[in-house]
């Protein structure tokens, strides 16, 4: 039986193919500096068979990428985005000129540091990112005051969110306590935008650091703030490993931020 070609955009194959981000592909396409098997296409949504089709920008033929599996750890105050219009510093100011285009999987605003994967294989992001999956994300979170079992019943029953969302976490715990704030261990199955933040804040809690510490079997370590690493065999397939045992398959999701 014939092996059926995947049919997709000129802009998402140039994403799939490592080259660039769907947006930077957009406008490169509208440009006029791509072609597609010769003749320049200046419609994003071109089709395109990607194992049959010739693509190159500015005249150079784009093979696929390396796939390649990076964790960060990243800084307070940098934001998760390729450039910024207000001029703030990004998470690619840390990577070296080297490397080949990477996405991060998923989001940290700009007051949450910690774990990030970044990567090229856009359809291994989708997977670590879908709902389906249910891949845990852990975090330490310092808030303001003295806080018990109470805080941590209330955020794994869930809260009503403004505009009538329900949020709740997977697991919280008390990690250490000093006199004027706490240490909480937060785990997240599925996080939508800003979903600590939001719920400590209907409570009334101010967060004063959020790291996300753990993304399934993959911890954080000691890697440096502002350094990055590949991730290992072992790693890469701990994360595999764990969205295999769960049920349900990938689906698209959006990106989030916590």
């Amino acid at each position: 039986m014939a092996r059926q070609l995947r049919n997709v955009g000129l802009a998402r194959a140039l994403s799939k193919l490592g080259y660039c981000s769907r947006s930077q592909a957009d406008g490169l396409i509208r440009s006029g500096r791509v072609q597609l098997n010769g003749s320049v296409k200046r419609d994003p949504q071109t089709p395109v068979l990607l194992e049959r089709d010739r693509i190159t920008v500015h005249r150079t033929l784009i093979r696929p990428a390396e796939k390649l599996y990076l964790m960060l750890n990243k800084p307070r105050g940098v934001v998760t985005t390729a450039s910024d219009e207000k001029g703030r510093p990004t998470i690619y100011s840390a990577l070296s000129n080297d490397l080949p285009w990477l996405a991060p999987v998923g989001r940290l605003d700009k007051a949450s540091e910690g774990l990030l994967l970044l990567t090229n294989d856009s359809e291994w992001a989708a997977a670590v990112l879908s709902p389906a999956t249910h891949l845990q994300k852990t975090y330490h979170v310092q808030v303001s005051g003295t806080r018990n079992a109470e805080l941590t019943g209330a955020l794994m029953r869930g809260l009503s969110i403004s505009g009538g969302e329900f949020l709740r976490v997977t697991d919280a715990r008390v990690l250490r306590q000093g006199n004027r704030n706490t240490w909480l261990t937060i785990v997240l199955d599925e996080g939508r935008n800003r979903h600590i933040r939001r719920m400590l804040e209907q409570l009334g809690i101010d967060v004063l650091r959020l790291v996300r510490v753990a993304i399934g079997p993959l911890a954080l370590g000691n890697l440096a703030k502002g350094a990055y690493r590949p991730l290992t065999i072992e790693e890469k397939s701990g994360i595999d490993g764990a969205m295999r045992q769960l049920p349900g398959g990938p689906k698209s999701s959006r990106r989030r931020s916590v």
